[in-house]
């Protein structure tokens, strides 16, 4: 076996770099940052009443998104698909239109959810939101508290629009970019 020594150890400044004495313009440096794996993926999500009665100021808060939420990654994933975590970032209600926006553009007149998952999972949660079908019944005639105002209601569905996903939120909120080069 060979015979250890102990050593001493001495500690020596570390070399300074070589600068240059000479005047210099000063110079702004360009970084880049390349992001290959983010960490989270984000979804942009409409919440799509179905009914025979006409639904108005159709509303959603946090509790009830969340729980629509988990439903559905329940119904599709089972046990493990209530592990999953799901940040809600925004819930966007829709104010109420003015006669005149009425028929403009179906679509207006539902709530948003932006929502941030593990990037591991989005796969998983796309799949789920997209095949959902929740109900949405009431047995006083208006949906209660969570899932907003609405008159005439006796019973419905209701279900997850995945409107946009991405890695990125920018993306998501901003859209795809297609007019940045465009004249």
């Amino acid at each position: 076996m060979a015979s250890q020594e102990d050593v001493a150890m001495t500690t020596e400044p570390a070399p300074k770099p070589a600068t240059n004495t000479t005047a210099t313009k000063s110079t702004q440096q360009q970084q880049r940052l390349t992001s290959r794996n983010p960490q989270w993926a984000y979804f942009k999500l409409q919440l799509i009443p179905h009914s025979h009665h006409t639904i108005k100021n159709f509303s959603i808060d946090a509790l009830t998104a969340r729980s629509y939420l988990i439903s559905a990654l329940s119904q599709f994933l089972g046990l493990m698909g209530t592990t999953i975590g799901v940040d809600i970032l925004k819930i966007e209600n829709p104010s109420s239109p003015l006669p005149e926006q009425k028929g403009m553009k179906i679509g207006a007149d539902v709530p948003n959810v932006w929502i941030r998952v593990p990037r591991d999972d989005g796969a998983a949660v796309l799949a789920a939101l997209s095949s959902w079908a929740g109900s949405l019944s009431s047995s006083s005639g208006s949906v209660g508290a969570g899932a907003g105002e609405s008159e005439g209601v006796e019973e419905g569905s209701v279900a997850w629009r995945v409107c946009a996903k991405g890695n990125y939120l920018s993306a998501i909120v901003h859209g795809s970019g297609d007019g940045v080069f465009a004249p």
